[in-house]
């Protein structure tokens, strides 16, 4: 890969007359949970040429492994598709690769909420296994994503310690036509807090919480303003970040 981003760049900008980068990005590569995580990655890969307007039909594409995959084109030799396609069980794999492909633009949007880091796709638990497994627990300043892995915390932990500081209940979030004035500025002072981390996603922290992610993003703001004028807030806010260092 070194070799494709360096020696063939040069040759293919000398062969072209141009300069600057030919790939964009450095190359990586990403951990896989499982077959399933595998499978909608393939999918997002092969729809690539439609999300960039190069066809209309994935088909047409005449440099993607596509047609392997949903036709059984035998252009490509070296590729096997087993490992995938081996995921429909017995049917008419291609047929049923090529529907998967074609209903998968509904999902584009939520691959990303499982890619973690740029190095992971899967579930946090999964994440949470690797690291205890395989990851030092030393920051490394050549290695910024083995340094966000590190930081990286469960959302839930992180509120049940805040909760704890604060003596909040949590059993009472959700539970809006049931909770006391009191109890809402604490869920908002524990919303805020982290929200303010910048490690969760609006999305991550309302399905805490029981609220829609613009509801999330809706009360932090309300809080922003409200904790200035509000010193119990102001206070609970303080306490809560002198005990959780994030």
């Amino acid at each position: 890969m070194q070799w494709v981003g360096t020696t063939y760049t040069r040759r293919f900008n000398l062969k072209h007359s141009r300069s600057g980068h030919l790939f964009q990005g450095r190359f990586k590569s990403i951990l896989v949970q499982n077959d399933a995580y595998l499978m909608q990655l393939s999918c997002y890969i092969h729809r690539n040429p439609l999300r960039a307007g190069l066809v209309n039909r994935l088909a047409d594409y005449r440099w993607s492994s596509y047609r392997s995959y949903a036709y059984k084109s035998s252009h490509i030799s070296w590729l096997n598709t087993d490992l995938i396609l081996s995921q429909f069980n017995g049917k008419d794999s291609y047929k049923a690769y090529r529907e998967k492909v074609q209903k998968y633009s509904e999902e584009d949007a939520k691959i990303f909420e499982n890619l973690r880091h740029g190095i992971v796709f899967g579930t946090r638990r999964y994440l949470n296994k690797i690291t205890e497994k395989h990851l030092k627990k030393e920051s490394d300043e050549e290695l910024p994503q083995l340094n966000r892995i590190i930081k990286d915390k469960d959302p839930a932990k992180l509120l049940k310690s805040a909760a704890k500081a604060i003596n909040f209940d949590l059993t009472k979030l959700g539970q809006s036509d049931r909770i006391f004035q009191k109890d809402i500025q604490d869920r908002d002072v524990l919303l805020y807090f982290l929200r303010g981390t910048g490690l969760y996603t609006n999305k991550q922290i309302g399905e805490l919480f029981g609220l829609t992610y613009s509801a999330v993003s809706r009360r932090a703001s309300i809080v922003k303003s409200e904790i200035s004028k509000q010193s119990e807030m102001r206070r609970k806010y303080s306490l809560i970040k002198s005990i959780i260092r994030v």
